[in-house]
């Protein structure tokens, strides 16, 4: 087979907002309906020439569990196209991003969107076991009897739901318990990760002042009023570490250096890119912004390492593909926490950490600040869970362009203690 290369054309996504605000009202579909359909508006391509679709999600509504479909269809996508729905915690875009570059590679397809959507603010609520094994066995209920006598077992604690709780199943610990333990481990600073906060919200504002992140973002408007919804709500311009230094800590309320402020937040949105192979692109006088190189996955031990994702992938893409972080123009890594962004690169600095646990004789190197998260990151624009990796890809991309650059690297920590990082190269 002659070699494919896979190229980005573009990304879009719609305005990331706090859970809770505008899009409390829709489902998860709906989101990923507005980027898909702003993809194919900003890009011009014709819906019936797409060969399939995949979207990552996190938190799952039963009613629409390959959301991917009926994103795809609400947005003009043909019912002949098929589509599918992955999941992988925080890198669930970043893993429909690969599977569809893997499947344009090997020649399955030419043309696919690929992207990511979470509505946390339509989160299933259920309830406790108990409760869910009377009403499952109530389905055989026939006659008014069944009915009655079914209704004196109900007692009021069964109509109590479970919480929801972003928590990781083998060790029941919510990921801000984990990056609270390894900030203290790596002797990370409450000032330096209220520092770190405070420059991403800085950053984010700087880039939609100079007008670079409205480039990334379809306007949303929903009924009944249609009031335009045009750019993230997350974002804060007038913050600093005075304001924040006052706030205690979220999750280990004792000893924790982790507040509210220095955290993501719960956010819903979507975000979708489209992929192609450059032959495709040029058939259809398309206009690549960066071809994909190469990516990994990675997997780490879940007790002390769940959100050292980025430090271990980078190492072993790196060594993939024989480069190192000086060879990078462009950084960019999804910023779950200030302290787990602060670990990381510790981490990639540290040679002792290199030798004890990415094989390495010395370490990955010191990461140039002025090359990182330049237009702000998770903490400041927001984290839908299944979407973020669509927004890194597009926002990379897009700064390799107007910096001028010509490598840029992204990568992404997730719950499982997974890793991912991509390589991605701007195209001439």
């Amino acid at each position: 087979m002659a070699e494919r290369k896979v190229v980005l054309i573009d990304g879009c996504r719609t305005p990331f907002l706090k859970s809770g605000t505008d899009y409390m009202d829709l489902m998860s579909y709906q989101l990923g309906q507005f980027a898909i359909k702003g993809l194919l508006v900003k890009t011009g391509l014709d819906p019936e020439l797409v060969d399939a679709v995949i979207m990552g999600t996190v938190i799952s509504n039963i009613k629409t569990s390959n959301v991917a479909r009926e994103s795809a269809l609400t947005a003009g996508i043909p019912n002949t196209t098929p589509c599918h729905t992955v999941t992988q915690a925080c890198i669930s875009a970043n893993r429909a991003i690969a599977t569809a570059y893997a499947e344009i590679k090997i020649g399955q397809a030419d043309i696919m969107i690929a992207g990511g959507v979470d509505n946390t603010s339509d989160s299933p609520i259920g309830y406790k076991r108990s409760m869910r094994k009377k009403l499952f066995n109530a389905q055989k209920l026939k006659t008014t009897g069944d009915m009655l006598k079914f209704a004196t077992t109900l007692r009021p604690t069964d109509f109590l739901p479970e919480r929801p709780k972003v928590a990781e199943y083998s060790t029941n610990r919510v990921m801000g318990e984990d990056c609270d333990i390894m900030a203290a481990r790596f002797g990370v600073k409450r000032e330096d990760q209220d520092a770190f906060a405070v420059r991403s919200h800085h950053l984010a504002a700087k880039a939609y002042e100079d007008g670079h992140l409205q480039d990334e973002i379809t306007e949303v408007a929903l009924p009944p009023k249609f009031k335009a919804i045009k750019k993230d709500n997350g974002v804060r311009a007038d913050t600093s570490v005075d304001k924040i230094k006052k706030l205690r800590p979220a999750f280990d309320k004792k000893f924790g250096t982790l507040t509210a402020a220095n955290s993501s937040f719960l956010t819903d949105g979507a975000a979708a890119t489209l992929l192609m192979t450059e032959t495709k692109a040029k058939e259809l006088g398309l206009q690549p912004k960066a071809e994909i190189v190469d990516y990994v996955f990675t997997g780490q031990d879940l007790k002390e390492e769940l959100l050292l994702g980025p430090a271990y992938a980078t190492s072993k893409l790196l060594k993939k593909v024989d480069m190192s972080l000086d060879d990078m123009d462009v950084i960019e890594f999804h910023e779950a926490f200030a302290g787990q962004i602060l670990a990381n690169l510790t981490c990639l600095a540290s040679d002792d950490f290199a030798k004890e646990k990415l094989g390495r004789d010395k370490a990955v190197g010191k990461v140039n600040m002025d090359k990182f998260n330049q237009w702000g990151g998770s903490l400041s624009i927001g984290h839908p869970f299944g979407a973020t990796g669509a927004r890194l890809l597009t926002t990379t991309a897009n700064r390799l362009i107007k910096e001028g650059g010509t490598y840029g690297l992204l990568a992404a920590c997730a719950a499982g203690a997974h890793g991912h990082a991509m390589l991605i190269k701007k195209y001439e």
